[in-house]
């Protein structure tokens, strides 16, 4: 009877990674929302090109970049999470199946993620950077600074989870 009801138990709990899949569901639609900013963004940018300056495209162009990082950020998420948390997604004969699929685990998804999230950083901060002047350096002179310690503290937290995860897949390895 005690071994039914732990069989029971473990099958609730076993199942019930199935209510992530509406996580993944709803990062979809953020794709998909995302999109909508992004094709929004590149008409204004074709609109307004002859007349802006090279500094207005070029932030136009990084937030472009800084939108499609975002994008595959989400896009990784969603393929990876997935997998590792509820359950594979059965593509593996699809032409266009990307090759790192099925293929990061949780450690490297960390990874890729925390590497994501520094890029979009050091963009921002890059368009931050391109759009100071005389005028509004004293002013934001607080703001470039948390932007810049920001900034730095994502650096600092991908190194040390790269540090992690190095110890501890040779911890790992030694165990072995």
């Amino acid at each position: 009877m005690l071994k039914k009801i732990e069989h029971g138990l473990e099958k609730v709990i076993f199942n019930s990674r199935w209510l992530l899949a509406p996580f993944f569901l709803g990062l979809v639609g953020g794709i998909a929302l995302l999109f909508v900013k992004f094709a929004q963004e590149l008409i204004h940018l074709a609109v307004h090109v002859v007349s802006a300056s090279e500094s207005d495209v070029i932030i136009g162009i990084l937030a472009l970049v800084d939108m499609a990082l975002v994008g595959s950020l989400l896009l990784m998420i969603i393929f990876s999470g997935y997998e590792i948390f509820v359950s594979k997604i059965d593509v593996a004969d699809h032409e266009d199946r990307p090759d790192w699929m099925g293929k990061v685990d949780f450690g490297g998804l960390k990874l890729k993620v925390i590497g994501a999230i520094v890029a979009i950083s050091a963009i921002d901060l890059l368009k931050t950077f391109m759009t100071i002047s005389a005028e509004t350096t004293e002013v934001n002179a607080d703001m470039y600074m948390w932007k810049v310690i920001i900034h730095m503290a994502f650096v600092l937290s991908g190194v040390l989870f790269a540090v992690m995860d190095r110890i501890g897949s040779q911890t790992q390895t030694q165990h072995s």
